[in-house]
């Protein structure tokens, strides 16, 4: 019954979601608030200095440019959005890589504890990677070498995609097969659905991270790996999302050996937004003797 709008915001849980949720607007208009002051007065120190002495001034690197200030500059210069979608962008761009780096964290575990096999292989990379100082920080060149755990997680991504579908709207009027869709029509795209399809993918219940090796995934679709969706509207957050999970992922795995307790029929999941597992899943993890 929570499914039904007046009836969920009329109960405690329904309340308490609204009240955190103003909060994190509070926060964000904030956050948005500080970032234009600054921006504006860039703008405008800019815009005081002449050209040579703005070529002297400026350095010869290029800087960092960040989302925030490409959403400002839609908004400040161009008036192409206004105050409230760029908060809401923020939002998105903010909370949106959460639960789903997460959960697809937690399905990676799952299935490295079914298929201890694969987890000796990503072992032994690791190991290969680190030498002999397994306990070292990260580097970005160690994120480059980690190519066959990004295999794994696109994988177990694949099996379990965190977001289980998308909905589009179509501006003008399209056309599919013999079905002709009116513009703005609701579209809702089974990403679970692709990935488990036996016409995109081979044997696709079957957890084979190979599917992703460089000489296997040239022979793919383009659209056949929808974890991140795909052209334009993409994920803009998924180099982020996976050097995130690759940290994690590896401090764990070159720590820790993991088991999962449940077989997969046994698992029951929730298509709510996110694939989640119900009631969890139960792992048993085990301290790493270093090779």
């Amino acid at each position: 019954m929570y499914w039904f709008s007046p009836i969920f915001f009329v109960s405690k849980i329904g309340r308490n979601y609204k009240r955190d949720v103003e909060i994190i607007h509070r926060f964000d208009e904030k956050v948005f608030k500080r970032r234009k002051e600054n921006f504006v007065k860039k703008m405008q120190q800019q815009n005081s200095l002449n050209k040579e002495t703005r070529r002297e001034k400026e350095p010869k690197m290029k800087t960092k440019h960040r989302i925030i200030d490409s959403l400002l500059d839609l908004h400040v210069k161009q008036g192409l959005m206004s105050e409230e979608d760029v908060i809401r962008d923020m939002e998105g761009a903010i909370f949106a890589g959460h639960d789903t780096t997460a959960y697809a964290m937690s399905w990676t575990l799952y299935l490295l504890g079914r298929f201890h096999e694969i987890q000796e292989k990503v072992y032994i990379e690791l190991h290969e990677i680190f030498e002999n100082d397994m306990n070292r920080d990260i580097t970005i060149d160690d994120l480059t070498k980690m190519m066959y755990l990004e295999c794994i997680i696109k994988e177990s991504m694949r099996i379990y995609p965190p977001a289980p579908f998308i909905a589009r709207k179509n501006p003008s009027e399209m056309r599919i097969g013999n079905y002709v869709l009116s513009a703005n029509s609701t579209l809702v795209i089974s990403i679970y659905g692709i990935h488990h399809n036996p016409s995109v993918y081979e044997n696709p219940e079957v957890f084979d991270p190979d599917r992703f090796l460089p000489e296997n995934y040239k022979n793919l679709h383009p659209y056949a790996f929808l974890s991140f969706s795909a052209g334009p509207r993409n994920c803009l957050g998924s180099k982020l999302a996976m050097i995130e999970m690759k940290i994690v992922l590896a401090n764990v795995l070159r720590n820790f050996k993991v088991y999962s307790l449940d077989p997969q029929d046994k698992i029951v999941t929730s298509y709510a937004v996110m694939l989640t597992p119900i009631p969890g899943i139960r792992m048993r993890v085990e301290k790493r003797l270093m090779l």
